[in-house]
């Protein structure tokens, strides 16, 4: 059996094929400028193990209908998938669940207006995710289409640590609190890092990063989230590759009566303009360390700013755990940059953690990896993250296959 996985933007589907045997992605792609004169659409594939293949096209791709279409089609005349009664399950990747959804979900109707209910809380992307939902489910009607949600992993907080200190009807009547994100990327790591440390899931306490152009951390108690850093949108929390994370929210009003900032103007202003790119013009950390190590002064402040945001929700994770068994690194910049790595842990030796420097900076690795020495307390991990396989595995189990 296989797995289709999507992720339907509002211009854009990202897709994996996944064979359940072995789990390995037999296929996968993208389909982009849906609704533009000239699409893309770019397929990868192996055939029996054999070497990847690509192939790209541009032709005009009007609507999330037709790009589901053209996967599906690319699929067949590859190889890959034979026909639909192989597919076991559709999973579609969902940003925002709202407080309805605590577990990957099976789409029927009631679950489609639930979703749609809350897509102020994610006005960019829940839409997109409908879209491709909507179509699956006309397209596949035989293959159960199930939901996973970014936020679902997080419904485990406490109200001590979903709520905000506003007033009550904000929270009973509209929902205002903090929810959470990259929840599937931070349960993987989650799994992958117990099974690197021979234990249970539900016997590690973690601290997960989860660091890329998006970045979030998670307090991890007994292989359940207690507490994330981003909050009611995606904007709280760490510095980011443009947006802002952690700010004085009176910076608002600050902003809107001095500068005349409406709400559209400080919505790009702290969403697009702001996190790295705010700071030293570029939002991507690999071109920053190369500015910083030339002597760039903006971009050893971004790094700096970057470093000193993450200790900060290090040690506060930390003391809400009490006890940790790792802190794992995950996502582009968690992954590839040593210098992040170095300066997140730097000073932390009194809580036990120690960092091995040669480990962390030995160029050319990859996978699963411990960088902390042998008398550190606390592991350091880096832990590849895979939120595409997360969602396929979570998509078999919801269909009960």
């Amino acid at each position: 059996m296989k797995v289709l996985v999507l992720n339907s933007g509002s211009s854009s589907i990202k897709y994996q094929l996944f064979r359940t045997a072995d789990w390995e992605a037999i296929a996968f792609g993208l389909v982009a400028r849906i609704g533009e004169p000239k699409g893309e659409l770019k397929l990868n594939w192996r055939e029996q193990d054999g070497p990847l293949q690509s192939r790209q096209d541009a032709l005009p791709i009007p609507t999330h209908e037709a790009g589901i279409d053209h996967i599906v089609a690319g699929l067949r005349t590859s190889g890959a998938l034979a026909g639909f009664s192989e597919l076991a399950a559709i999973g579609h990747r969902v940003v925002h669940g709202g407080e309805h959804f605590q577990r990957p979900t099976i789409v029927d109707d009631r679950v489609v207006e639930a979703i749609r209910e809350v897509v102020p809380l994610a006005p960019l992307h829940n839409p997109g995710h409908l879209s491709g939902i909507e179509v699956a489910r006309r397209l596949f009607p035989t293959v159960p289409s199930v939901a996973v949600f970014d936020t679902a992993f997080h419904q485990s907080m406490p109200p001590t640590a979903y709520r905000y200190a506003i007033p009550e009807h904000l929270y009973t009547q509209h929902r205002v609190r903090r929810y959470g994100f990259h929840g599937t990327s931070h349960l993987y790591v989650a799994k992958r890092a117990a099974a690197f440390l021979g234990k249970e899931l539900a016997g590690c306490n973690l601290i997960t990063l989860h660091l890329g152009n998006g970045a979030s951390a998670t307090a991890i108690r007994a292989g359940r989230s207690l507490d994330t850093s981003m909050g009611l949108t995606p904007l709280e929390g760490l510095v980011m590759g443009t947006r802002c994370g952690d700010i004085d929210p009176a910076l608002h009003f600050f902003l809107s009566t001095n500068l005349g900032l409406d709400t559209a103007a400080l919505d790009d202003l702290f969403n697009r303009r702001s996190g790295l790119l705010g700071i030293c013009g570029v939002n991507d950390m690999r071109e920053i360390e190369r500015l910083a190590a030339a002597g760039d002064e903006r971009a050893k402040l971004a790094i700096g700013i970057t470093t000193h945001r993450l200790k900060k929700y290090i040690g506060a994770f930390y003391a809400e755990l009490g006890k940790v068994d790792a802190i794992v690194f995950t996502g582009g910049i968690g992954e590839n940059s040593a210098g992040i790595r170095r300066g997140a842990c730097q000073g932390l030796e009194r809580l036990g953690i120690r960092l091995d420097e040669a480990a962390n900076a030995a160029r050319g690795q990859s996978g699963e990896r411990c960088i902390s020495t042998t008398q550190s307390e606390v592991g350091v991990l880096v832990i590849p993250t895979n939120e595409e396989l997360e969602i396929a595995r979570q998509a078999l189990a919801a269909v009960g296959r």
